[in-house]
């Protein structure tokens, strides 16, 4: 605890400070609370990671390994891609037209079959664990490639949040876009200080005296506890100076996709959905220079007709993915971008009596592109009707491993979980996919 007796620096006035502070950065401080970037090192060549995820639990076997003629299969069919060999979904032809970019693993083992569980294991690639936090895919990566001087966050979250930093702190933790139809309202500055930019910087040195007397008072305290305190409040005032920098300056524009053309737009899906918004603002996100963005399409837990589903959201899936792979292609930044698609787990080869699929993490696919991948091919194979794995079986931490190695960050390199443990960054004894990087 702080010393009761230090002048200013009781509890009630910790509190009232920083309660009392946070009013005078209004939009800023929302906007950026848990996110101020500190990362150990500068972000190397640009490398960005977009993460598209499926939440509910994509049925693989109607998308990307396919069954035709088998009980398991349903009746959707399987199309050619640009890829010689390799057949998708009959109802994903924008992204076929893309999968010389992109690659398929085809026989990824998991061992969650519960969503939460599910979802922590394919986030931070370990199963959950009650005295250990893990961070996210996209916290470690905001960790390792986050610049300091970057205005926005290293993490973005679009349409729903995304799963956090764990131990390593709220500087790594995600801020979530919910409509990216329309630029976060926590961004812009009061309405009386909207034309007055010279109001801002008045507020932002008065807050900065203060912040920075707190903190040297908060030094010359003793105690076991002082350096957390310390930590705390350096991070309170780093957040805030993130706050003030952003809503001063024009990197919030970005969040505005409605300023692409009607063509862009449209290629996007972005007119009526709002994942294809999501992708398009991911790709606006890469380009002004934020590390990790993840991007959810929900609905996916079919246990009742499942393929009648799939029909109404693979469309939407397809349009915003292909549109989203060939911009960033044409643009220049597929070199330095690792995309990811996958959910918490796949759904069963068997179709069950409500026309639905159920959980799967036995076998399912994952899709991964850019960066040091290389696309235009197909890793393992489930046997004929999907039930197992048949060649080159491989788990979520061959994945980490994998996209580490497609952002360029050695995938054992580590860091010190919350028990002052070290840890690598992907699991240990996984390795990137042959073939792949």
């Amino acid at each position: 605890m702080l010393n009761a007796g230090y002048p200013m620096l009781n509890r009630r006035h910790f509190l009232k400070h920083l309660a009392g502070y946070s009013a005078m950065a209004v939009a800023g401080s929302q906007f950026v609370q848990g996110l101020v970037s500190a990362a150990p090192k500068l972000k190397k060549n640009n490398k960005s990671l977009i993460i598209l995820w499926m939440s509910g639990g994509p049925p693989t076997i109607d998308i990307w390994d396919l069954k035709p003629g088998q009980a398991t299969g349903g009746d959707f069919k399987p199309i050619k891609t640009t890829v010689p060999g390799v057949e998708i979904s009959e109802y994903m032809p924008e992204v076929a037209k893309q999968m010389k970019h992109l690659a398929i693993v085809r026989s990824l083992s998991t061992t969650e079959g519960d969503h939460n569980r599910g979802r922590v294991l394919m986030h931070t690639g370990r199963v959950p664990n009650p005295i250990v936090s893990y961070p996210s895919l996209g916290s470690l990566t905001s960790f390792q490639l986050t610049p300091k001087d970057l205005v926005l966050p290293g993490f973005i979250s679009i349409g729903a949040p995304a799963d956090g930093p764990g131990f390593l702190g709220m500087n790594y933790a995600p801020f979530t876009v919910r409509n990216p139809g329309q630029p976060p309202e926590n961004i812009r500055p009061p309405m009386d200080m909207a034309d007055d930019k010279g109001r801002v910087y008045r507020r932002e040195r008065l807050f900065y005296g203060v912040e920075d007397n707190f903190v040297d008072s908060i030094d010359r305290l003793g105690g076991h506890g002082k350096k957390k305190h310390a930590d705390a409040a350096t991070a309170h005032r780093d957040i805030y100076h993130k706050a003030f920098s952003l809503v001063a300056s024009k990197e919030g524009d970005v969040f505005n996709v409605n300023k692409e053309n009607r063509k862009t737009l449209d290629a996007y899906g972005a007119i009526r959905s709002n994942f294809g918004k999501g992708c398009l603002l991911a790709r606006r996100l890469v380009e002004a220079g934020v590390t990790a963005v993840e991007v959810d399409l929900g609905g996916w837990d079919l246990h009742q007709n499942c393929q009648a589903a799939c029909k109404n959201k693979l469309p939407e899936l397809d349009k915003a993915m292909g549109a989203l792979v060939d911009d960033l292609v044409r643009r220049g930044h597929w070199k330095n971008t690792v995309l990811v698609w996958m959910g918490e787990f796949g759904r069963t080869p068997r179709i069950n009596q409500n026309a639905g699929r159920d959980h799967w993490p036995r076998c399912w696919s994952v899709v991964v592109g850019g960066g040091a991948i290389k696309g235009g091919q197909v890793i393992g194979a489930t046997d004929t009707d999907g039930t197992g794995i048949k060649d080159e079986p491989h788990t979520v931490g061959d994945l980490f491993a994998t996209v580490f190695k497609g952002l360029g960050i050695e995938p054992t390199q580590q860091i010190r979980d919350n028990l002052g443990r070290p840890l690598t960054i992907a699991p240990e004894h996984s390795e990137a996919i042959k073939g792949l990087v």
